[in-house]
């Protein structure tokens, strides 16, 4: 079952890859998706508009459970840029905030593996929905990778917070 891909469709492929390599540079640069970093900022901006392009390709012809999806992905990416400033989460933030950003990147794969599988090769993809097997292994191994790479955040987050701690108790 192979489907066409319009030029519309082209160009919010070729912007929704944009978040992808972004967040993947902010992963094995800084262990995160910082938006404070170049990387990280172009992680949100193209989030951004794959998710505003995206509400142009419509296989029913209007609104469907895929844009609400990826305004759910803006929600929690966003939600997760703002948890670091609130001070009365104090030491939760940073947690939160890695969480938010991490989640987002993963959730942005959802769509992606489910479209790829669903028509490459295109002679004959390797999955023909989302419940297809193929797409549900690809997107288990995904979320393991999310629950080891926000494991390994938050053991990061812990070993910076207790470094600045000493070095605050040792300046008083």
């Amino acid at each position: 079952m192979v489907h066409s891909i319009s030029p519309l469709g082209a160009i919010h492929t070729a912007i929704s890859l944009v978040p992808v390599v972004a967040g993947i540079h902010g992963f094995a640069r800084y262990g995160k998706i910082d938006a404070a970093t170049r990387s990280g900022k172009i992680y949100l901006v193209g989030l951004t508009l794959s998710v505003i392009t995206s509400f142009g390709i419509s296989s029913t012809g209007g609104l469907n459970r895929g844009h609400a999806f990826g305004l759910l992905v803006l929600l929690v990416a966003f939600g997760g840029l703002f948890a670091s400033r609130p001070t009365f989460l104090g030491r939760l933030a940073p947690y939160l905030s890695a969480f938010g950003l991490s989640f987002s990147f993963f959730l942005s794969l959802v769509p992606g593996t489910n479209e790829t599988l669903t028509r490459l090769p295109p002679s004959h993809p390797l999955a023909d929905g989302p419940q297809s097997p193929a797409v549900l292994a690809v997107l288990l191994l995904w979320f393991g990778l999310f629950i080891v790479g926000f494991a390994a955040q938050c053991w990061l987050i812990h070993v910076r917070n207790k470094g600045v701690v000493r070095a605050s108790t040792r300046s008083t």
